[in-house]
């Protein structure tokens, strides 16, 4: 006595565990990917006076896209994050300005 009706319930939820896996698994590379990337903005803050903003960006929309995947897995929303949805953009810093390159040559700070 099975019920049809449940049957496309219950092979959505199959379907949105085995993501949440994979999910979970791109969660912890990025989470890596995040750590390594703070050690090197502090390398960097260290040698320059001020942090790169590159590496800001990048920081900002990984640490995004983590919340993304967050809010994901715990049925907050139904979008799956990159790269079924765009790649989150950075939003402007809050901290310090970023290091600047000389343009003569000579270093400077913001």
């Amino acid at each position: 006595m099975s019920d049809s009706n449940n049957a496309p319930k219950y092979e959505s939820i199959v379907i949105r565990v085995l993501w949440m896996l994979v999910f979970l698994l791109v969660w912890q590379v990025a989470q890596l990917v995040l750590g390594g990337l703070v050690l090197v903005q502090l390398i960097y803050r260290l040698v320059y006076g001020a942090p790169n903003g590159c590496l800001m960006n990048f920081g900002d929309s990984l640490s995004l896209y983590l919340a993304q995947i967050g809010r994901f897995g715990s049925f907050h929303t139904e979008q799956k994050p990159w790269p079924f949805a765009d790649w989150p953009a950075p939003r402007a810093p809050e901290g310090e300005a970023p290091y600047v390159a000389p343009s003569n040559g000579t270093e400077t700070k913001p």
